[in-house]
């Protein structure tokens, strides 16, 4: 953690963005799958352009499903409805690509070991009632917003794509005030800039907390002047591109791995579900303000290589002794992790968009803190023994 006044800035994207239709693609081929055979394994990778959209990857399962049907229902949903746009639901094109799973890596998930190596970290704070860090959380309610708008016809021209960025003036760890807001949202030809400016402030402007709103804060939006060609039209979209969105902002650090398009024995996704989950029950127990978690996982081998904490100097216990807890306290094989946080249902295509974490819908499990007292019982019994 910077000490000092600093400056960070996080971002966040609409559904409607190339790389997060493709996201959302992937997920609604899982839901799918997941739907009919629930130990369906999944790898599916998207990629959206103009008037195209590619499924391709891996896929075991019992399921029989209309791939057409699946991404021209996603790409409906999000909004692409006309040629216009450049992709819509009714004319693209759908090639689909996808072959059974190699039996290498299901040789080491049939025995219920990891289905790749890899690194996965969660993160918690006490910065926001949903125990995430603060910009994220704002880009997020940004989008959220713009996204409600579009859906309920506030305006007749906001289009699917939009992306917005906050900048947080900090004091170490302290939200001191906001300090810039970015907001790029796609429109139709007719509207005019200043509209737009005028209608994005006016929404953005409930949404920031009222004691961090301490001056003039800097507002670009859309800074190129127009934003009327977006989405695969404007960019190629792939799945697996956004995963900072996805995850924490920035802040703190990221494994790698992407999520969407995978079951839940990829410990890339399920893995780093359940670090936030520990995360978020070590700060909701009152054991630390802020905290990262780190899993890593070898193929085949069902326990993880090793755990790691760092509560950035705010544990009130030893960063070991909480690790050693974790162990004692959440299941951590991939088997473990899938049955406790209840994985194997078509959950996914509502994680695609709007970030995976933060969220209160009964879908994110790993959002829960339902372990909290049990952790800080457990920590207080070491503590008793120490004195």
């Amino acid at each position: 953690m910077a000490s000092g006044r600093h400056l960070f800035t996080s971002e966040s994207v609409s559904m409607g963005h190339p790389d997060k239709l493709a996201d959302q693609i992937s997920d609604g081929v899982l839901d799918a799958m997941l739907a009919q055979d629930p130990m369906s394994r999944v790898a599916c990778e998207t990629m959206v352009t103009t008037g195209l959209a590619v499924i391709a990857g891996e896929i075991t399962t019992k399921a029989t499903v209309d791939m057409q049907k699946v991404v021209r229902e996603v790409i409906n949903d999000v909004g692409y409805t006309e040629a216009s746009m450049g992709i819509s639901a009714d004319h693209c094109s759908v090639l689909v690509a996808l072959h059974e799973q190699s039996p290498d890596i299901a040789m080491g998930v049939d025995r219920e070991g990891a289905g790749d190596q890899g690194l996965m970290f969660g993160y918690a704070c006490n910065d926001t009632d949903e125990l995430m860090p603060l910009p994220i959380s704002l880009a997020h309610k940004i989008i959220n917003r713009l996204t409600e708008a579009r859906f309920k016809n506030e305006v007749d021209w906001l289009r699917p794509d939009s992306k917005s960025q906050v900048t947080i003036e900090f004091d170490g760890a302290t939200p001191i005030r906001i300090d810039t807001i970015v907001v790029s949202t796609q429109h139709d030809e007719k509207v005019k800039q200043p509209e737009i400016e005028k209608f994005v402030r006016k929404i953005v402007a409930p949404l920031l907390p009222k004691e961090l709103v301490t001056g003039e804060i800097n507002y670009h939006v859309n800074p190129t002047g127009q934003f009327i060609v977006g989405g695969p039209h404007g960019d190629c979209g792939l799945t697996g591109r956004k995963i900072i969105v996805d995850t924490y902002g920035g802040w703190g650090r990221h494994g790698g791995g992407a999520f969407s398009g995978k079951d839940p024995t990829k410990v890339d996704r399920s893995a780093a579900y359940m670090a936030r989950y520990v995360a978020k029950t070590i700060v909701a127990s009152g054991l630390a303000d802020r905290c990262e978690v780190q899993l890593a996982y070898a193929i085949g081998v069902a326990d993880p290589v090793s755990v790691n904490v760092d509560t950035d100097g705010t544990g009130k216990i030893d960063d070991a002794r909480i690790c050693e807890l974790i162990r004692e306290v959440f299941p951590l094989t991939p088997s473990g992790i899938i049955k406790h946080l209840d994985l194997r249902k078509p959950i996914y295509r509502k994680t695609a968009a709007g970030g995976h974490f933060g969220r209160n819908e009964k879908e994110f499990t790993w959002e829960r803190t339902d372990k909290a007292k049990e952790l800080a019982a457990a920590a207080e019994t070491t503590a008793a023994a120490a004195r």
